[in-house]
């Protein structure tokens, strides 16, 4: 019996989602832009040149952005190796919420709670309430914002005051920033729980906990101790098939939030994505037949998509496929590694939010046969882990 590696680059687009208009976003492509800002000597921070993830070409990431978007990427040209494609989203929105429910199986047909693009962003009333049943003096920022910003703008005033930082995005999210030392992790993880209790009833998708650290404005780091608290994904996600069928379901970063644990059979978190890697490595000598390791690496989003850091975007691609052999290297006979995304989120393009994109699938193995799937539904994914798993005749619960 198989194994399966399903890895999720967050916010690893490739363009040309036919309803990116709809959405702010016709033009958006994450890789392709990046590939032409290397080529373009426009991301040479920290690297050089064209943009160099050999390992990800020869498994078709070139020729997925070329069938996603109709575009040839700069240095990406390799004739594919593994079956490869690209994927199509149909939920509403560009969230990763949304997106990770689809590629497990779900399409999110419901509409998540979103907040205006105004100051206030949340209702006085819930944030009145917020302050009440949790003892708070008071809440910050109130605006939709980028993650690092905020943390310099108010940082300084949050440690001053006890008040902690509130803010939103284009995701169907309310996020609460408070220091580990001066306000406490505990205490900003149990005012999560009394927020998602005040806005899951609205169909707000996730609250996350954002701890920092650091002594002054400029200086303020997020820590790896984040959470989401999420609204729990309905019945019959890839998760939930396979431990009806009695494998495990083994999440790397931060998966075990993304599915509110539903379906979830243990969580490794790490500091970074290099160790978070490092957990897929160690899960592919644990892991046993009719398993799936799910992993999310996040810092291609959080660290360079929303800050709009096309080099650091290009160096985090690079590192990643430098390490990519040491992972295609473990799998066994029967094995699938998939690698895919949930979103784009374009770093030359206007603002701070994701994109609206298609997103390469990559598909390699010891058995596999190289050929395209053209371009699918993100659900789809799920039911290509569900063949390799020997489940895919089993319906959903």
């Amino acid at each position: 019996m198989a194994r399966v590696f399903l890895c999720v680059l967050d916010s690893v687009g490739c363009g040309g989602a036919p309803d990116a208009a709809r959405y702010g976003d016709e033009g958006a492509n994450t890789l392709l832009h990046i590939a032409e800002a290397c080529a373009a000597g426009r991301a040479e921070e920290g690297r050089s040149g064209l943009l160099k993830v050999p390992n990800l070409d020869a498994l078709g990431l070139g020729a997925a952005i070329q069938l996603a978007s109709g575009r040839t990427a700069p240095g990406l040209g390799a004739a594919p190796i593994g079956r490869w494609g690209a994927a199509e989203e149909i939920s509403a929105g560009k969230d990763t919420q949304s997106g990770h429910w689809e590629l497990a199986g779900v399409a999110v047909t419901r509409d998540w709670h979103y907040f205006p693009r105004t100051i206030p962003a949340f209702p006085d009333e819930l944030m009145a309430e917020l302050a009440t049943r949790s003892g708070i003096p008071g809440t910050l920022a109130n605006c939709h914002a980028s993650g690092t910003e905020v943390l310099d703008q108010f940082g300084a005033e949050h440690i001053a005051t006890g008040k902690p930082i509130v803010y939103t995005s284009a995701d169907s999210v309310v996020q609460i920033a408070a220091h580990e030392t001066h306000f406490g992790l505990e205490r900003l993880l149990d005012l999560c729980r009394i927020a998602a209790e005040i806005f899951h009833p609205l169909n707000v998708g996730r609250i996350i906990a954002r701890p920092f650290v650091g002594k002054a404005s400029g200086a303020f780091l997020r820590t790896a101790n984040r959470k989401d608290f999420a609204i729990a994904p309905p019945d019959g996600t890839i998760c939930d098939r396979v431990v009806a069928a009695g494998g495990a379901v083994h999440a790397v970063g931060k998966i075990g939030d993304i599915f509110a644990y539903k379906g979830i059979t243990d969580v490794s978190k790490g500091e970074d994505d290099m160790a978070l890697f490092d957990h897929v490595l160690s899960w592919c000598d644990r892991a046993l037949p009719g398993d799936l390791l799910f992993a999310n690496f996040i810092e291609f989003d959080s660290l360079w998509g929303h800050r709009r850091n096309v080099a650091g975007y290009a160096r985090a691609l690079e590192i990643f496929d430098a390490r990519l052999p040491e992972l295609t290297s473990r799998l066994c006979d029967d094995d699938l590694l998939i690698i895919t995304a949930d979103h784009g989120n374009d770093p030359t393009w206007a603002g701070t939010d994701h994109t609206r994109e298609r997103v390469p699938v990559l598909m390699t193995g010891p058995g596999i046969v190289p050929h395209s799937v053209g371009v699918i539904p993100f659900t789809d994914v799920a039911q290509i882990v569900a063949e390799q798993l020997g489940i895919a005749d089993a319906a959903p619960q």
